[in-house]
């Protein structure tokens, strides 16, 4: 049975996944979307002790993460399977594992050691705080790394207190930098000839998403405070109440705020002298903001939607998850696709690429399911098999 192939970009490339919970495994569901042979490396069930965090395997989050996969299991705790794994690494492109820092060390797999064996293996790490320096040894969690990174002290309403965001944001970044960075050395390596060591951490990701915050404070010195739904420098930026919900408004510029007041029927506004330019409107945004809100709740969100967009001013309405699904726009982009072999709809790809676009091209693998296929294609037979699984070693 030939290596699942969800798109023809990367099938020239194998992964070896090691990868648990949730950062490492959306690394990796990058590189497999787009059509490397992932081998998600698992321990044999009688060793499992559960996917920490993840949710149950037959569960939507562990659906979502681990499609256009291969699975094996293989015990890394015993000598077997560690001669195993590094029988593997001499036929792979990258290996991924997301360990506290010490495990690799302790199991005889990390950077130093596998790179023995393949002088071209790119070896990926994600760790919860880097993986030297007085904090590498503590254990990493999304939201801790949201607060560590100064992402909640600017997250929430004014005075309420720091919030945490809605999604793990850390965890994904940190993988999407991951896996940013693998295809980097990649890159590289076609030059070089050789592989290195890829390391990010969930304290670096986050601290890099905060962008124009961190640049206000490295070049300027200011310290970002909360700013709930206005924007720190647009205004009018935010959530206005409108006669049926909520919607969001976007001014960027005098020309948009200019054209925004006139498509809400508001050109009072434009003569007031607290609002005529940026600073002003900024340093009014909280009475400007109750002006237009009693203006929008004279209708309702769609109809302030169509006018404002019709006028080239940025808007746009707040749904639920269920009414984003909905959502013409989201239907025809294919934010939402069926996987390939089953009913099951999935978060697609959202980056297209014209020739070799991205599928789902099959479900998340039963644990182990492909042990036996992937062993004989490193060129173990049938009773050296057995004789693994006999012995517990996968």
């Amino acid at each position: 049975m030939p290596a699942p192939q969800a798109s023809a970009a990367l099938k020239r490339f194998r992964v070896l996944d090691l990868t648990r919970v949730r950062s490492g495994p959306t690394c990796v569901r990058q590189l497999a979307d787009w059509g490397a042979d992932v081998i998600k490396i698992e321990m044999p069930p009688h060793l499992d002790e559960g996917e920490a965090l993840g949710g149950p395997r037959e569960g939507p989050d562990f659906m979502n993460l681990h499609r256009n996969k291969r699975s094996m299991t293989l015990d890394l705790k015993s000598p077997d399977g560690i001669a195993l794994l590094k029988r593997m690494v001499a036929g792979a492109d990258v290996i991924v594992e997301n360990f506290r820092p010490d495990v690799k060390h302790r199991l005889g797999i990390a950077y130093d050691d596998l790179k023995v064996i393949n002088p071209r293996l790119i070896y990926a790490s994600i760790s919860g705080f880097g993986q030297d320096g007085p904090y590498a040894k503590r254990p990493g969690f999304d939201q801790i790394a949201q607060g560590m990174g100064g992402l909640m002290s600017i997250t929430g309403l004014p005075g309420d207190g720091p919030v945490r965001v809605g999604i793990p944001l850390a965890d994904l970044t940190a993988g999407l930098f991951c896996a940013l960075g693998i295809l980097t050395a990649l890159l590289e390596r076609d030059v070089s000839g050789e592989g290195q060591w890829v390391q990010t951490s969930l304290l670096q990701a986050q601290a890099f998403m905060l962008d124009f915050q961190a640049a206000r404070f490295l070049v300027k010195g200011e310290v970002a405070r909360q700013a709930g739904n206005n924007h720190p420098t647009s205004i009018p930026t935010g959530v206005f109440r409108t006669s049926d919900g909520f919607l969001n408004l976007a001014t960027t510029g005098q020309s948009i705020w200019e054209r925004c007041a006139k498509a809400l029927d508001a050109e009072s506004l434009l003569a007031r002298d607290e609002y005529k330019t940026m600073v002003l409107r900024s340093d009014n945004r909280d009475a400007l903001n109750r002006e237009l809100e009693a203006v929008f709740l004279t209708a309702p969100t769609s109809t302030w939607v169509e006018r404002l967009n019709a006028a080239g001013v940025p808007c746009g309405p707040i749904y639920r998850i269920d009414e984003m699904f909905d959502d013409p726009q989201v239907h025809h982009l294919g934010i939402a696709a069926k996987v390939a072999d089953g009913d099951m709809r999935l978060m697609a790809q959202p980056v297209r690429l014209s020739r070799t676009p991205s599928h789902l091209d099959r479900a998340p693998p039963d644990c182990g399911g492909e042990t036996d296929e992937i062993l004989h294609e490193i060129g173990l037979g049938a009773d050296e098999i057995a004789a693994l699984r006999a012995a517990g070693t996968i």
